[in-house]
């Protein structure tokens, strides 16, 4: 394909660094779409007859259906995705084959496939994410007034709903897929016709070719358009985040099945055994979840680093930018799948959270708040009698609210009965009714708000 400046080939080493085939041929569809829409706009221009443009549709046509079938030999000779197409193609159809690659280049060529690609990988982690959401969209609304215990520092801290900590990974899980939306928008211009880095003397149409491969508009400068990868950095920059929001919610789901929790268990579909221990019952699914962050973050370290001190324009590294772009967006894409199918089967145990919530003086604020709003006390003044309150409890071996009148009353006289009312954590959450709060009425509210927010989503 380019050998005619040379007068031996490569060497077998250089033929086997050089060949990105067994990485680049997924961009197929891609290759093949592009192709098309360059020969159609050749044709309309007058670059090339319209009978050779037809030709070559038609023979990138059945090039397609080939691959599809599993008939298509790659060839690592080839080096390449475009190659390998472009050489079956002059096979199939002859002379006219050898018109396609007028007024292109590989490098706007690769970095048109590379943009359709990684814009339906953002568009399709945006739906994947969208499923995730229903599931625990679905769980919240089943567990909405179910108390569990909120932690900081994973010490119990006060009580929360279920309901609403489902729906704290919904939240993220929106800019996740906010994030994704932003980056496909952002990269939705047209590389095609930049050819090696200078543009070209023929008089082609980008804004034609733009339009037929769903941008928004041609890439404006020609050395930025086969130089630039920041759309795929900016796309695995997403792909991390989302990924570390996966690991957080993976390593509450294995804490949560541990016996010292037992707050949830996983369907049998999504847990392992033992090789030697018949008793266990390992949540294999959100462990790998929660390492996944390791594969992507690398990706990214692996395109940062590739992109740094590269002078423009196009220079052979950013060959590695495909493999660790493909491993990202796959890592992804299985976590998500597995997330979503432990949270949709997840079982639920409301009384051992609800026990759990109990402990650790959750409710101590809540005692804390009565007296502020009751009695007028201080806040700082409040917050150092409940201390002493909780105390005596913790001296006795009581929660708060099984502690006598007189217990309350010794460090502070003016407690009167009507502040059980709110040392139980039902009452606790209940009570929580600020915006974006933890009571089952907000947690019902915000459900009801992603429902008609997931009614108005594109499918």
């Amino acid at each position: 394909m380019w050998g005619g400046r040379f007068a031996e080939g490569p060497a077998a080493i250089m033929r086997d660094i050089n060949a990105s085939i067994s990485v680049d041929k997924r961009l197929w569809r891609e290759d093949i779409t592009g192709s098309k829409a360059h020969a159609e706009m050749l044709a309309a221009v007058g670059v090339i007859s319209e009978a050779d443009g037809k030709e070559i549709v038609d023979g990138l046509e059945r090039v397609a259906q080939e691959i599809e079938t599993g008939a298509f030999t790659f060839s690592a000779d080839l080096e390449d995705i475009h190659m390998n197409v472009e050489a079956r193609l002059i096979e199939l159809i002859g002379e006219p084959g050898r018109r396609l690659h007028t007024a292109r280049s590989r490098n706007d060529q690769v970095a048109t496939d590379f943009r359709m690609w990684t814009r339906r990988a953002c568009r399709d982690a945006a739906d994947a994410i969208g499923v995730l959401q229903v599931a625990l969209v679905d769980q919240a609304e089943a567990n909405a007034d179910v108390v569990m215990p909120g932690y900081t520092h994973l010490q119990i801290a006060q009580p929360v709903t279920f309901g609403h900590h489902m729906l704290a990974y919904v939240e993220m899980l929106e800019r996740d897929r906010s994030r994704f939306a932003d980056a496909a928008a952002r990269m939705n211009e047209c590389p095609l016709g930049a050819a090696a880095l200078a543009g070209t003397s023929f008089p082609i149409d980008r804004n034609r070719t733009a339009a037929a491969l769903g941008f928004d508009r041609p890439c404006a400068n020609s050395l930025d358009a086969v130089s630039s990868r920041d759309f795929a950095i900016e796309a695995v920059m997403a792909a991390s985040l989302c990924a570390t929001h996966l690991s957080r919610l993976a390593e509450e789901l294995v804490m949560w099945t541990s016996p010292h929790f037992g707050f949830v268990r996983l369907p049998d579909a999504f847990s392992t055994g033992s090789s030697i221990m018949p008793q266990k019952r390992n949540p294999d699914a959100a462990e790998l979840c929660r390492a996944m962050p390791g594969r992507i973050v690398g990706a990214l370290s692996t395109l940062l680093i590739m992109m740094k001190g590269l002078p423009l324009a196009y220079a052979k590294d950013m060959q590695e930018d495909k493999a660790a772009t493909f491993a990202a967006f796959d890592g992804l894409s299985l976590a998500l799948a597995a997330m979503s199918g432990m949270i949709r089967n997840l079982n639920v145990n409301r009384d051992a959270m609800r026990a759990a919530a109990a402990l650790g003086y959750s409710t101590a604020t809540d005692l804390a708040d009565w007296l502020v709003r009751t009695r007028r006390t201080p806040f700082r003044r409040a917050h150092e009698i409940v201390g002493r309150i909780v105390a005596i409890a913790e001296k006795k071996g009581l929660t708060l609210d099984k502690l006598a009148l007189s217990d309350l009353q010794s460090v502070d006289p003016e407690i009167t009965q009507d502040v059980y009312d709110v040392l139980s954590v039902e009452a606790s959450v209940g009570s929580r009714t600020s915006f974006g709060a933890t009571s089952p009425t907000n947690v019902r509210e915000r459900i009801a708000d992603w429902r008609t927010r997931f009614e108005e989503m594109p499918t």
